[in-house]
């Protein structure tokens, strides 16, 4: 597809008070109304921060989550339209091409009050968590659509920016994906979540320290030039676009650990032309494709968007990118997180990237199809 794809959004109002976002190419229906499922009640959830006093970071508590829905069959998903005769669902019937609410069972919440008085410091878990539903079609996952609807997504994950960055509660806005059971995937309905955190979570705030002292030593980006770096060597890249790049990075830790982002340092997606979103959604696709024909199966993994605090600061330093990590074990390919990774923060790289790129890159693709 040439042409720039327009975004078209419509603002309803679930009857337990949530707020649904139905998006599409083309205009939204004014007559669909919002579903909420059963028994779902007024949204009332509580949750509260801690702070860990040994690693300097905060964990969010929210019992409520237990009570979440886990693998139902097909009949029962609640990400797909409701249809007449059947259960409400989250989504209604009709014309959209993707859909954004707030989960029921929430680890941050705007109505959170009241932590609990303990030995550390405690806040309310202030924040959003949001479902992005990918598409209607239960069957298929975000490698497999097509690129206009990618493009379109990519256009979402920046409005959800805008809005949800736009909060005085928010400091970062985190877009994400998990995919199979591997990762602890609840719903198999191709889905993502944006979480939007009252604090800059440690692992961004730790990539934008590195990248500040680079910017402030260099007078440029530090993503700018390690995507630069890699395009030039071509070793590892899997995509090389006119505005986007994908491709393993030297200092992989991850078993086909990708990367995927704009060229020019734009700092979140709200910052993304018409003509950058086309192309990364191009090379968000062909690291999709490339995943699941290496491995002829749905290839779990977590998808991790790191973009630009929204904490008021200028952040100059701050570079859009996409993170893969593959998120399963099988001899000599991927690895499991154990005493090192976990306990001490150390990573134990079992394969080279100059190696598994390899295989990734003998998997032919066609993302026009």
């Amino acid at each position: 597809m040439t042409s720039e794809v327009k975004i078209h959004k419509r603002r309803l109002t679930k009857a337990d008070g949530r707020t649904l976002l139905l998006y599409g190419r083309d205009p939204i229906p004014e007559n669909l109304t919002a579903p909420s499922p059963e028994g779902a009640g007024p949204a009332a959830p509580n949750a509260h921060l801690r702070w860990h006093p040994l690693r300097g970071e905060w964990v969010a508590y929210a019992g409520h989550r237990q009570n979440r829905t886990f693998l139902p069959p097909p009949e029962y998903n609640p990400l797909a339209a409701t249809t007449e005769g059947s259960s409400p669902t989250e989504v209604p019937a009709g014309a959209w091409d993707a859909a954004v609410f707030e989960n029921l069972f929430p680890a941050l919440t705007l109505a959170a009050h009241d932590p609990p008085i303990l030995a550390v410091p405690t806040e309310p878990g202030k924040g959003v968590c949001e479902v992005v539903v990918f598409t209607q079609d239960a069957s298929s996952s975000l490698g497999r659509l097509p690129l206009w609807h990618i493009e379109l997504l990519i256009a979402v994950w920046g409005d959800r920016y805008s809005e949800l960055g736009a909060r005085p509660e928010v400091q970062y806005v985190y877009p994400f994906e998990n995919r199979g059971v591997e990762v602890g995937v609840t719903l198999h309905h191709p889905h993502g979540q944006v979480y939007a955190y009252p604090f800059i979570p440690p692992v961004p705030a730790r990539e934008l320290e590195q990248q500040r002292a680079y910017y402030a030593r260099e007078g440029r980006g530090l993503v700018e030039d390690f995507v630069a770096r890699e395009v030039r060597e071509r070793l590892r890249v899997l995509y090389d676009g006119p505005e986007a790049a994908a491709f393993m990075p030297i200092c992989a830790r991850y078993s086909y650990e990708v990367w995927v982002a704009p060229k020019r340092p734009a700092p979140s997606f709200a910052d993304l032309t018409a003509v950058e979103r086309r192309d990364f959604a191009r090379a968000l696709k062909t690291v999709l494709m490339k995943f699941d024909g290496l491995w002829q199966q749905p290839f779990p993994y977590i998808l991790a968007f790191h973009q630009a605090p929204t904490d008021g600061a200028d952040h100059p330093e701050a570079h859009l990118h996409a993170e893969f990590y593959p998120a399963f074990r099988m001899p000599g390919r991927l690895k499991y997180l154990a005493g090192s990774e976990i306990g001490a923060g150390v990573f134990t790289a079992d394969t080279l990237p100059e190696q598994k790129v390899e295989e990734l890159k003998a998997v032919a693709v066609d993302i026009d199809a």
